[in-house]
């Protein structure tokens, strides 16, 4: 689209007092003076339209976890540990390992990849169980006892 030519000079002038405008702020500052927060506060109405304080409850809960940090244990002691959790119940899911022997789970996922199988299906699902070449040797050692 072009202007008529005979209004180019007046389409100029509209132009720049556009632009001149458009430069303008139009915000303004007002000073409060003893508000003490009134208008900042929330409505009782409005406590459950906030969601700001349920993401503030669930970072808490996780952060609670890291500060207790835990120790790794020796490989060899650890191993002991498994094989007596494992006489006394034959599956056991990462939680429940993790919450018995006070290790990290990463460290426990190591050990258990060498000593036991993951169950993906069936009744035992998501729960760990000794290799079968294990099963045999513990069951000798408690037949011996």
């Amino acid at each position: 689209m072009k202007p008529h030519e005979e209004n180019i000079e007046e389409y100029g002038r509209l132009c720049r007092e556009r632009t001149n405008k458009s430069m303008i702020k139009n915000r303004q500052i007002q000073v409060i003076d003893n508000d003490r927060g009134v208008h900042m506060r929330p409505m009782p109405g409005m406590v459950g339209l906030i969601s700001s304080n349920t993401k503030d409850k669930k970072k808490t809960a996780p952060v609670k976890q890291s500060d207790m940090k835990r120790t790794r244990r020796d490989r060899g002691e650890l191993e002991d540990i498994m094989f007596k959790l494992f006489e006394s119940q034959p599956n056991w899911a990462l939680k429940q390992l993790v919450k018995e022997t006070d290790q990290p789970a990463q460290f426990l996922k190591e050990i258990l990849n060498e000593l036991c199988v993951y169950n993906k299906r069936g009744t035992n699902q998501g729960t760990y169980e000794l290799k079968p070449e294990y099963k045999k040797s513990v069951e000798d050692t408690g037949a011996d006892q």
